[in-house]
């Protein structure tokens, strides 16, 4: 079996601003999605999300920072996506967003400087101005990339979320076990599996 060498790095000053991190809060609509809506005749709103960024989010919660999502709208497929990726901490159809995160962060005992926070539009910007760590996808308003700590190279709903969890869990010190644990089992169940 050759070595498996982690390659991911990021600057010194992220890993400031990250390694403190317990939760973090994403958007949907233009950071875990395209930003792209399409809406039937039904009225039925359909979205696509990016496999890389699912996998992030659960091994955010396997490398102990509890993801949340908190989104504007809501829908059957975004509920249908965050209950198969295990996200139990969400709040759909907030039109205040810092209203719906304050009692989740209370409830959590966390004070702002251990929230990351990934978002693309104005609605977020309460929310990235207070966390210990804010990012933005590619495609963010220009208002939102002025005030983030980090701007991903990619594209909401094509692997930005992803990118924010690597940042997170490398800054943790959780990514090398969880990217090595992966080469015995993905089942976190299992004895000797790594969590």
């Amino acid at each position: 079996m050759r070595a498996l060498v982690s390659t991911l790095t990021f600057s010194a000053a992220l890993r400031h601003h990250a390694m403190g991190v317990r939760a973090a809060i994403f958007d949907v609509d233009g950071v875990l999605t395209d930003g792209t809506l399409y809406i039937s005749e039904a009225g039925e709103t359909l979205k696509a999300f990016h496999a890389l960024d699912g996998h992030g989010l659960k091994l955010l919660a396997q490398g102990g920072i509890t993801p949340i999502v908190i989104t504007g709208r809501d829908s059957p497929a975004v509920r249908r996506r965050l209950k198969d990726l295990g996200v139990n901490n969400a709040v759909f159809g907030a039109h205040d967003k810092l209203a719906a995160a304050e009692p989740l962060r209370e409830a959590m005992g966390l004070r702002w400087d251990q929230v990351a926070v990934m978002g693309d539009d104005w609605p977020d910007l309460p929310l990235m101005v207070r966390a210990g760590l804010a990012v933005a996808p590619a495609n963010a308003h220009a208002e939102v990339k002025a005030i983030a700590h980090h701007v991903s190279a990619l594209r909401g709903g094509e692997g930005a979320a992803r990118e924010c969890c690597d940042l997170l869990l490398w800054a943790t010190g959780k990514y090398d076990g969880l990217l090595h644990g992966h080469l015995q089992t993905l089942d976190t169940t299992a004895p000797g599996a790594r969590r």
